[in-house]
């Protein structure tokens, strides 16, 4: 069984799906990079109705 010499039309695929490939993995990290910076902010807290549970809210003081 002979190697065939690769089609001209697989290597211009070949390029782009790197290019595709490269382009998706840039836009996981940039996603990665801005969950992590907006969670160890300062001012990054749980809303009050996740942290006590789910499906329960706390009144903020104010009259009903």
């Amino acid at each position: 069984m002979a190697l065939r010499r690769e089609h001209e039309l697989h290597s211009r695929r070949k390029s782009l799906n790197i290019g595709v490939g490269l382009m998706l993995g840039a836009f996981v990290i940039v996603v990665m990079v801005l969950t992590y910076t907006k969670i160890t902010s300062v001012e990054f807290r749980i809303p009050a109705s996740q942290a006590t549970g789910v499906g329960e809210q706390t009144g903020t003081g104010g009259n009903n």
